[in-house]
C-alpha cells in the first residue's frame, strides 16, 4: 500500500487544493498489483448480490483486505488527520478512526443512488476508484458543489442544514437544476488507482447515474467529525452506521 514519502506534496498542499478548486488528486496511489486484488475482491462480492447495488461498511466488516489496511495504515490516517487539523483548526478525537467504506452501483438499484446530494459526516473524504465505467454517457462521474458551507461545530446547526437538503425534493430540485445546466458543479472522471481527496461535509457532493449494464466500484475513507463528541449529532445523524448495527466509531458494538 502507498505510503507518504518525501516526494509527495504535503498536506498543507493538498489542504490549499481543496479550498482552491475543490479536491485534490493523487495519481497512481495504488500500484497496478494492488488495483488488481481490491477488483479481485469487488468482483467475488459482486458475484453474490444479484448483479444490484450494495455497500459494504467498517473495518470489521473489510478484515484482512487491502482497504482495511489502508484505513489501518498510520501514514494515511496522519495525513487524514492533518487535513482535519488544517480544515478546522481542532484537533481530532482521539480514538477516532478512519471508516472505509465499499460502494458499488450495478442493476436498476444502482441507479437510485445517483444525483443523491449530501454532506458527509466527516470532514475529510478520500475516494479511490476500483472499477469505473468509460463507455456511454452514464459513468457514475463524480459530482462536487466544493466548499459551499464552513465546517459547523455547533451540532444542532448541522442536524438543521442537513434536514433541508438530505431530503428528497431538495435532492430532485439540485438534480433537476444540473441535468438543465442551471447549476454548474465540478464534473470529475475518475481514474482506478488515483486517491480523491476532498471536504465531504464542507462539499456537497453525488455521483451522476451509471449504466445499470456497468459496475462502478468505489473505496471511500471518512475521518475528522466534528460531532464526534456530540449525542445529538449521534442520535439524528450517522443512518449508515446504525443501518449496518456499528457504533459512532464504525466497529460493532460490544454486547
Amino acid at each position: 500500500m502507498s505510503e507518504v514519502t518525501a516526494m509527495e506534496p504535503s498536506a498543507e498542499a493538498h489542504a490549499a487544493q481543496i479550498d482552491r478548486k475543490g479536491y485534490t488528486v493523487i495519481e497512481h496511489y495504488i500500484s497496478p498489483e494492488q488495483l488488481e486484488l481490491g477488483r479481485a475482491f469487488i468482483t467475488q462480492q459482486a458475484a453474490t448480490r444479484d448483479g444490484e447495488y450494495f455497500c459494504i461498511h467498517g473495518i470489521e466488516e473489510l478484515s484482512g483486505t487491502m482497504f482495511a489496511g489502508l484505513a489501518l495504515s498510520p501514514p494515511f490516517k496522519d495525513r487524514m488527520a492533518q487535513l482535519y487539523r488544517l480544515q478546522s483548526g481542532r484537533e481530532p478525537a482521539t480514538e477516532e478512526q478512519v471508516f472505509p467504506v465499499i460502494r458499488c452501483l450495478q442493476g436498476r438499484s444502482g441507479l437510485r443512488q445517483s444525483h443523491f446530494y449530501h454532506f458527509d459526516a466527516t470532514a475529510v473524504t478520500a475516494l479511490l476508484p476500483l472499477y469505473i465505467p468509460t463507455e456511454g454517457e452514464h459513468c457514475g462521474d463524480l459530482i462536487i458543489f466544493p466548499n459551499t458551507r464552513h465546517i459547523r461545530f455547533n451540532a444542532l446547526r448541522n442536524v438543521i442544514e442537513k434536514a433541508v437538503l438530505h431530503n428528497t425534493v431538495s435532492q430532485k430540485l439540485v438534480a433537476f437544476a444540473v441535468r438543465r445546466g442551471w447549476l454548474k458543479p465540478i464534473r470529475l472522471k475518475l481514474v482506478p488507482g488515483n486517491l480523491y481527496l476532498f471536504s465531504g461535509y464542507r462539499s456537497l457532493h453525488a455521483n451522476d447515474v451509471c449504466d445499470p449494464s456497468m459496475l462502478r466500484a468505489t473505496a471511500l475513507f471518512h475521518f475528522g467529525n466534528p460531532h464526534h463528541e456530540s449525542a445529538l449529532a449521534r442520535s439524528l445523524l450517522g443512518a449508515n452506521k446504525r443501518r449496518a448495527k456499528l457504533d459512532h466509531n464504525g466497529l460493532r458494538p460490544v454486547n
